[in-house]
């Protein structure tokens, strides 16, 4: 409206100001033409018209009529102006109360004092004496405006509807039920990519709900038995006092707590894992392993071969973490010694952990990555265990957009850790030995073996 209005008022400007300057240019064309006829004396007593400027006369120096136009009077001259010797030609519009303004041309004939003046004249145009043109501007801008408006709100409410819609289908969700989806608009508009990424959001916040219910389910459920149990015993030594060995009791009952214990550390580990935000921070993965088994206690020999300058990026109390309980579990379950290795595959660091025991049934090998999955032998040989060591290894290796698995191994179990190697300046990674490989012997294949005490 505001853009109309200035069009319009430029518009009423220019039309007012061309139409003027049109009245006046007829008017001086025909003034002209009797100044002429009046110098060279063939003037007639009733000068004829030239419409529109129909309104002539002659008057002298006494500003007498001497001759006129038919629609002039002879006797009243139609202004009293009398143009200057040094400016002969002048125009001005007359205004009469009740009757109609004229746009005169008025013309000295010759500079001397007795010259007389021609006038010519013609009524002001009605688009100049009315406003009727601001109205009819006034009234088309009212129209563009309406129309443009209406337009806007047509096309601004098809395009909200789907926002509409969206809103009304968020406003439905709830955490009890996160199945729901937001419709998507047809097109590829930003509406559309947004109701696209609103479902992809849903969806992961469902599987991370999901995730979170069937983990606090599982929990509770571990933490029950171990609790049950405890409590159960507890109870049989209050209620028979002189049949239940009060020390065999407090042993079963740490046992237990020990249980207990390793559960909350490991859901603490697991909390931590997902609150953390701390920074990368450069390490050398062979340098790393050779300083975690250094400091690992072990009851056989563990045998490490790492490749030096392998640099990856991420939490260094993490894969401390990792490679604790691969070590841990490895000790575990092997029979003479473990292997550890450090190398490069392509873009990847890869540390393999092997040990020399029953090994992992292939139809086990995803499900013990599982929360609280204990095998058999695993519960046989660390009945103090949580069940959530690997998980949280797993879990870990992810998080440093790495993997972690059990890979095929001729005797015993081998598991897999590969982590995506930090970009160095230096080029590829150094080949020679870790500085933490310990009492290193030369192979025939070049590589280095620490071998670290039985």
């Amino acid at each position: 409206m505001v853009i109309l209005t200035l069009l319009g008022v430029t518009l009423d400007l220019t039309i007012r100001y061309k139409v003027q300057a049109d009245s006046f240019d007829q008017a001086e064309r025909v003034a002209s033409q009797w100044s002429a006829a009046a110098r060279n004396g063939i003037v007639p007593h009733r000068m004829p018209a030239y419409p529109p400027v129909d309104l002539v006369q002659i008057v002298d120096a006494r500003m007498r009529v001497v001759d006129s136009s038919r629609a002039a009077s002879d006797v009243r001259p139609l202004s009293t102006l009398r143009p200057p010797p040094d400016d002969r030609f002048q125009r001005r519009i007359e205004c009469e109360e009740g009757r109609r303004c004229v746009m005169l041309m008025a013309i000295r004939l010759t500079p001397e004092a007795d010259a007389g003046v021609v006038f010519a004249g013609l009524p002001e145009p009605s688009i100049l004496s009315t406003h009727s043109l601001e109205y009819f501007i006034a009234g088309g801008i009212l129209v563009l405006v309406s129309v443009a408006a209406w337009i806007t709100w047509a096309l601004v409410g098809r395009t909200l509807r789907p926002v509409d819609a969206i809103r009304a289908r968020i406003s439905e969700i709830t955490v009890s039920d996160l199945s729901l989806r937001v419709p998507v608009p047809p097109g590829r508009d930003e509406l559309a990519q947004l109701s696209i990424t609103a479902n992809q959001t849903l969806a992961r916040l469902e599987s991370a709900v999901r995730q979170q219910r069937e983990f606090a389910s599982t929990t509770s459920h571990e933490l029950r038995s171990p609790l049950a149990g405890l409590r159960t015993q507890l109870e049989e030594a209050l209620t028979y006092p002189d049949e239940v060995d009060p020390r065999e009791t407090i042993r079963t009952a740490l046992t237990a707590t020990d249980r207990l214990e390793a559960i909350v550390n490991d859901l603490l580990v697991l909390a931590r894992l997902r609150a953390t935000d701390a920074p990368p921070e450069p390490i050398d993965l062979g340098d790393l392993v050779c300083a975690e088994v250094k400091l690992q206690p072990h009851r056989l020999p563990m045998n490490v071969r790492a490749t030096a300058g392998l640099m990856i990026r991420g939490s260094r109390m993490q894969l401390i973490r990792v490679l604790d309980n691969l070590l841990v579990n490895a000790q575990r379950h092997a029979e003479s010694a473990v292997e550890i290795t450090v190398d490069r595959d392509g873009d990847q660091a890869v540390v393999a952990v092997t040990d020399d025991g029953p090994g992992v049934d292939p139809a086990n090998r995803e499900r013990i990555f599982e929360r609280f999955v204990r095998l058999d032998d695993s519960r046989r040989r660390d009945p103090g265990g949580s069940g959530l060591g690997l998980a949280i290894s797993r879990d870990i290796a992810r998080a440093h957009h790495g993997t972690l698995r059990v890979e095929d191994s001729a005797k015993g179990a081998r598991f897999v850790l590969r982590l995506p190697l930090a970009d160095r300046p230096g080029g590829p990674a150094d080949p020679r030995p870790a500085p933490g490989a310990l009492t290193p012997a030369r192979k025939a294949d070049g590589g280095t073996i620490g071998n670290i005490g039985d």
